[in-house]
């Protein structure tokens, strides 16, 4: 039998968990976002040596599962700290340092590289012409990407941006492997005691469908904004 008065416990419990596993999301896609936009651009040619460095950099990140990425954020950067520290002879415990941050650092690498395909792609699906119009109405390539194609990029990659996202949020459970207080670990701690783990679990299942979800009604309703600019009707 369930512990139905355990599980709304627990599922408050998790739901403290919401705030840092959103600002681990947040942070996440500031950084990648940016950068996972220029390394698309890099991408589509073909030619630079960065888009043969990026292929693989993607590869490895879409080829290896998350906990392995976690575990190597987590082992290899402490140990590489700890020697820089050593070698300017400051007298810091890198260990202490709050798994937060080792979680900031995962997701952004991860995200950065799915985040690039994604951007890529729909690159692709905006015509090259759209730019050489605005050349030839003298806008520069910042107003040019500014006002045209970001627009018309972002309505084709929204559905996949908003699979990403939710993803990234479903991902973060995995920060238990860094001790990172978010909602799984602490509604797993709250379900030791008594073992009452498949309750824990169900409220862990709740938390993040509900979260998901608010997520992906924000991306609809956003989407439809953008619909404005499909195909350049803009």
């Amino acid at each position: 039998m369930l512990d139905y008065e355990f599980l709304l416990d627990d599922f408050f419990i998790a739901l403290s968990g919401v705030p840092i596993t959103l600002l681990v999301t947040l942070i996440s896609l500031g950084v990648s976002i940016p950068v996972g936009f220029i390394f698309a651009i890099f991408r589509l040619d073909k030619s630079r040596f960065w888009n043969k460095i990026i292929g693989v950099y993607v590869s490895f990140v879409r080829g290896t599962p998350m906990i392995v990425q976690i575990f190597i954020v987590y082992s290899s950067i402490p140990v590489l700290l700890k020697s820089f520290f050593v070698l300017l002879q400051w007298d810091t415990d890198i260990y202490k340092l709050n798994p937060i941050w080792y979680a900031f650092i995962v997701f952004s690498l991860n995200s950065i590289a799915i985040l690039s395909e994604i951007f890529r792609s729909a690159l692709i699906a905006v015509h090259r012409e759209q730019l050489e119009a605005a050349y030839s109405v003298g806008l520069s390539t910042f107003q040019a990407y500014r006002e045209i194609i970001i627009p018309q990029l972002l309505v084709v990659a929204m559905p996949n941006l908003c699979n990403a996202t939710t993803n990234l949020i479903k991902a973060t459970s995995l920060g238990y492997a860094m001790s990172l207080q978010e909602i799984t670990l602490r509604a797993k701690v709250a379900a030791n005691a008594n073992y009452n783990y498949v309750e824990a679990y169900i409220a862990i299942f709740l938390v993040y469908l509900l979260l998901c979800s608010l997520v992906e009604y924000g991306f609809k309703h956003y989407e439809k904004k953008l619909r404005f600019y499909k195909f350049g009707t803009a």
